[in-house]
């Protein structure tokens, strides 16, 4: 497999059905902050010791990654995002919010290394989920998407209270 064509060395890339589109269009901006929101949850994933966030973390990039292919490939039906994965991010942030009091005032975030890893986690996807806005009105998106993205900055929030309560590394990292 080549690695570099030099297609891209002009500024250029391709969609799945779109030649010749920008590096700066708007789909190509959201599609690496998905990217850099994937490589900052798996940063996350490998300082987690707690097997039931890491699989509900892989589950998360399962879903970023059909998030790009649909911005992608906006008419494969396949790359919609439905309503049971937002179902399972909610269900999780019930379940972490069982296990301690969570705090719904702001936070000064970096507590413990964990949740500061987390809190910029988040941060990036906020931008990923203000990228997929500008997309939608330009371009339409998925609106499972949206509110998948959505509500994952709010399980993060909440993973990242969970780090804070579990300072002494009981479960969450060790």
């Amino acid at each position: 497999m080549e690695v570099y064509t030099g297609y891209g060395d002009k500024g250029m890339t391709d969609l799945s059905h779109t030649k010749n589109v920008s590096k700066s269009d708007d789909r190509i901006c959201l599609m690496g902050s998905v990217e850099e929101l994937m490589s900052h949850i798996g940063l996350v994933r490998v300082l987690v010791d707690d097997v039931d966030v890491v699989r509900m973390l892989e589950k998360i990039s399962e879903t970023l990654k059909k998030i790009i292919d649909g911005v992608s490939d906006p008419y494969n039906r396949e790359f919609k995002v439905s309503e049971d994965r937002t179902e399972l991010l909610e269900e999780e942030i019930d379940r972490l919010e069982g296990l301690f009091h969570c705090p719904k005032d702001s936070v000064l975030p970096g507590a413990c290394p964990l949740s500061a890893q987390i809190d910029v986690t988040r941060s990036v996807a906020r931008r990923a989920e203000r990228a997929l806005a500008a997309v939608s009105v330009k371009f339409g998106t998925d609106s499972g998407s949206k509110k998948y993205m959505n509500r994952l900055a709010d399980y993060l929030y909440v993973l990242a209270r969970y780090a804070d309560a579990s300072m002494s590394g009981k479960g969450l990292s060790g």
